[in-house]
């Protein structure tokens, strides 16, 4: 909450964050669940928005999209199975048909390729 940072950074201070960017994993959670957005409260323009709101500058904004190659079905269950809110209702029956249609992608394509979204911002509460 850019607001709590706000009241808690004295005048001068700075608050430096590593945040997931929009479209975490997209092409899994698409492959899994069927098409979807990415969520637009991930996004820089929303974090820059939601500091300069709660009386921040940003002074720095960077991102970078990290790539999550899996090799082999047993990653990507694996995966979903620690990653929980990618796919919150997975089980191995419940989703037997796209694993299945992964785990032959993989074969054809050597792997299966997601993108992980990262943005690193550094606001400071005015001196």
């Amino acid at each position: 909450n850019w607001a709590e940072i706000a009241r808690v950074l004295t005048p001068g201070g700075s608050f430096l964050s590593q945040q997931i960017g929009a479209g975490q994993q997209l092409e899994l959670i698409n492959a899994m669940m069927g098409p979807h957005k990415p969520g637009a409260q991930r996004s820089t323009d929303t974090a820059i928005a939601r500091a300069t709101e709660a009386g921040l500058d940003v002074v720095e904004l960077s991102s970078e999209t990290l790539r999550s190659e899996f090799f082999d079905i047993g990653a990507i269950v694996y995966f979903l199975r620690k990653v929980l809110w990618t796919v919150p209702d997975f089980t191995v029956d419940r989703y037997r048909e796209q694993l299945r249609a992964l785990h032959e992608r993989i074969l054809a394509e050597g792997s299966f390729v997601s993108s992980a979204p990262r943005f690193l911002i550094e606001a400071r509460k005015p001196g």
